[in-house]
């Protein structure tokens, strides 16, 4: 579902963000990806939704080669990949369901369809009840959930999350991550960039540890690694 082949993103300043990165994630794998500031994990966000591209080596995302993709088939591409971001980026002048549906929208989805999925999404995600208010109404966790209802509406075959629980407490953290779970249970691939300790080591998912730009280790089942 996702491969890195030996890839290396150095920017013009000379720094080496990513150094000779190689990892294949399969379809329907749950992966923390892990690492303090200045690992690379910002970087390999924007090489996965391909908004910038690696100075050197290859990247596979739902069998789409990065190199090969035209410029007009990126927004297709971004269709499979359903992302979460630390601090919601929700639309504070709509509701609940303006949001998710939102995301039908800018594909273009029927208006019977989004009058189905987005009730039936928003029920998922335990929002049902909260479908007419505003950002503003909700609590962080209430917003985080909005955020992954707006992420799997169109049934993406990947989930890009990074640091979902950034802005949550523990209690709201782990039911996100329930919730994420409960997701992959169903067969997307569930990849969560994080430095949250106690989350990794909860859920005991495989765990891939990058630190100044390289992968130190890649274990298919534990905690966080502190960086020695």
């Amino acid at each position: 579902m996702v491969t890195l082949d030996h890839v290396t993103m150095q920017y013009p300043t000379g720094t080496k963000a990513l150094d000779n990165v190689s990892f294949n994630i399969k379809k329907g794998e749950f992966v923390f990806i892990v690492g303090s500031s200045g690992s690379g994990k910002t970087t390999l966000i924007k090489l996965l939704l391909k908004e910038i591209a690696p100075t050197s080596g290859e990247i596979t995302v739902a069998d789409k080669v990065y190199s090969k993709l035209k410029r007009k088939e990126i927004p297709m591409l971004r269709r499979k990949i359903g992302v979460v971001f630390q601090n919601f980026r929700l639309l504070k002048d709509r509701t609940v369901f303006e949001n998710v549906a939102f995301a039908q929208q800018v594909i273009e989805r029927p208006i019977t369809e989004i009058r189905r999925e987005v009730p039936a999404t928003l029920t998922m995600v335990g929002l049902a009840d909260k479908y007419k208010q505003f950002p503003k109404e909700l609590s962080g966790g209430e917003q985080q959930r909005v955020a992954l209802a707006r992420a799997i509406v169109n049934r993406p075959d990947i989930i890009l999350a990074d640091e979902p629980t950034g802005n949550l407490d523990p209690k709201n953290s782990m039911e996100i991550m329930t919730l994420l779970e409960e997701i992959n249970k169903r067969g997307t691939t569930v990849v969560v960039v994080t430095h949250n300790k106690e989350v990794v080591n909860l859920m005991q998912k495989r765990v891939v540890t990058l630190k100044k730009g390289k992968i130190i280790s890649d274990e298919e089942k534990g905690g966080y690694r502190d960086e020695d």
